[in-house]
């Protein structure tokens, strides 16, 4: 019984890290489409491309995106920016 719970534990352990990198490519697809402005089926079709950019083409504009996203935070919150004027520039960073 002791063998049967540790071997369905591995395995739910195992399935939530096959799921983590389809999680983090959902979160970053959704954060490019809030970025763009994206609605309707302009979104949608953005959305069915991004989830199904394969992992070598798609990783690189991915990576890239992310740095751009990492980068441009750290940026607002270095000059302290909040509400709308953070926006505008969070907006304006990552469009270049």
């Amino acid at each position: 019984m002791r063998a049967l719970l540790l071997s369905l534990s591995l395995c739910l352990c195992a399935g939530v890290a096959l799921a983590s990198p389809q999680t983090e490519k959902m979160k970053t697809c959704n954060a490019d489409a809030k970025t763009k402005a994206l609605k309707g089926d302009e979104r949608k079709a953005f959305m069915k491309d991004c989830l199904s950019a394969d992992g070598a083409g798609g990783a690189t504009a991915k990576g890239t995106q992310q740095d751009k996203m990492k980068t441009c935070n750290a940026d607002a919150k270095t000059k302290d920016l909040k509400g709308d004027e953070r926006k505008a520039f969070m907006k304006d960073c990552l469009s270049k």
